[in-house]
């Protein structure tokens, strides 16, 4: 991270229990260098044991990053940067809208044979992401499953989940693969109207389609982090955790250019 980066994302922090006065020991190191050196195996890709050694010692920074994976401390991060970020584009922090869609990718021989399937649509072996964003393209909910599950049972976990965390969500759009019983569920139990954004029958080849291209836009954005272009993670939770890495790495430093851009007029002057 770039000073200007830290600047920001220090304030957003989870508080650490022994700072707090909740007991436990201090941290070795602190949370700059740890932090740094799992956007690093997020942005390139690499193995654990392959972390340069101006980072700490891989142990250590995989303890830091699978003790935050299971705290919920990442997420915590996660949605406090993309409260900033909407807040930064003019938006309330609860988004009221969003788009739901899915990408399957293959899994790595490490990936068990219990949470990996066959995308039959797609002909791919290995896991899908599910992802829901707000209609800025930033993520509210992940979901990674086999890629043998279908959209639509996916679906329905992630809205409830999402529901139940933003009680303003009343819209969301989707593409074909959603149509069925998950509208009129979704309507009755949730209170969420889901609508389906078609393609034109007659359309070949790329068509950008309303609403939909946002959530292919943030699945771009995922790619661009090599961890994620293949799933290499034994436990979907870890999956889960890593796009949530790869989505804070984007948000502050987007924040971080935002907050540039602000005091350059004011050191011109």
């Amino acid at each position: 991270m770039s000073d200007d980066e830290w600047a920001l994302v220090r304030d957003l922090l989870p508080v650490p229990g022994w700072l707090a006065g909740r007991g436990g020991r201090p941290e070795g190191y602190c949370h700059r260098q740890m932090i740094d050196a799992i956007r690093y195996l997020v942005d390139n890709g690499i193995k654990w044991r392959a972390m340069p050694s101006d980072f700490p010692p891989w142990p250590r920074v995989y303890a830091f990053f699978a003790r935050w994976r299971d705290a919920g401390l990442v997420t915590e991060l996660h949605d406090r940067l993309r409260g900033a970020v909407r807040e930064a584009e003019g938006r309330d922090q609860e988004p009221s809208a969003a788009i739901v869609d899915s990408q399957s990718v293959k899994a790595d021989a490490t990936v068990a044979l219990t949470t990996r399937g066959f995308d039959a649509g797609k002909k791919i072996n290995g896991r899908k992401r599910h992802l829901l964003t707000d209609t800025l393209g930033f993520l509210l909910a992940v979901l990674v499953t086999p890629a043998s599950t279908t959209d639509r049972e996916a679906a329905r976990i992630l809205l409830s989940a999402a529901k139940g965390r933003f009680e303003r969500l009343s819209r969301v759009w989707a593409d074909g693969g959603y149509t069925g019983h998950l509208v009129d569920w979704s309507a009755t139990q949730l209170g969420i109207g889901v609508d389906v954004v078609r393609r034109g029958d007659d359309v070949s080849g790329f068509q950008v389609l309303p609403r939909r291209w946002v959530v292919e836009r943030t699945f771009a954005w995922c790619l661009r982090s090599r961890r994620l272009v293949r799933d290499y993670e034994r436990c979907t939770d870890t999956s889960e955790v890593v796009v949530l890495w790869s989505m804070t790495m984007l948000m502050s430093r987007r924040l971080a250019v935002r907050q540039r851009q602000r005091l350059a007029p004011a050191e011109a002057a």
